[in-house]
């Protein structure tokens, strides 16, 4: 028997495997799903203010682009956002990203704190918008790297099997 202690690497420097395109875009369907949960949360008291505060017809909807749609909207972003921010937070992986392994990190490998993760997810929103380009650049990046990725200097990765 060998009662010599192991040396352990740093977990930083241990090789991941790389966190690619389709594994991230499973995760964010997967996350849309506790996302229009909240989203349907967050309409209730609107739905329910406009009918019977605001005194309008139950098959009535809000008017798009009115003030009350664009606060709808405003707290459904901010919803989404603190549950992505806190998820990455708490640690590292929102519900969609358990199943595929994946994890935010620092570039470092340490934890991100807030305002990279805040970062992380604004800048993540504008790829969405921009019909997915910040997504589809990891393609033509040398480094695999989105848009949110480089611009809160955050890395993707995949978690080995346990």
């Amino acid at each position: 028997m060998n009662d010599q202690p192991v040396a352990l690497e740093h977990p930083a420097a241990t090789p991941r495997p790389q966190a690619l395109i389709g594994w991230r875009l499973l995760a964010l369907l997967y996350d849309l799903w506790p996302v229009l949960a909240m989203w349907m949360l967050v309409a209730v008291p609107f739905v329910l203010g406009y009918t019977f505060i605001g005194g309008h017809d139950a098959h009535q909807n809000i008017a798009p682009f009115s003030p009350l749609w664009w606060a709808q909207w405003l707290i459904c972003l901010t919803v989404t956002g603190l549950y992505a921010v806190l998820s990455w937070r708490r640690g590292g992986q929102t519900l969609g990203m358990r199943p595929w392994r994946l994890k935010v990190a620092g570039a470092n490998g340490q934890a991100p704190g807030w305002k990279a993760l805040l970062v992380r997810f604004l800048v993540g929103c504008l790829s969405v918008l921009a019909a997915g380009l910040g997504f589809w650049w990891a393609f033509f990046d040398r480094d695999k790297l989105t848009w949110h990725d480089r611009a809160s200097a955050t890395r993707m990765i995949r978690l080995p099997k346990t």
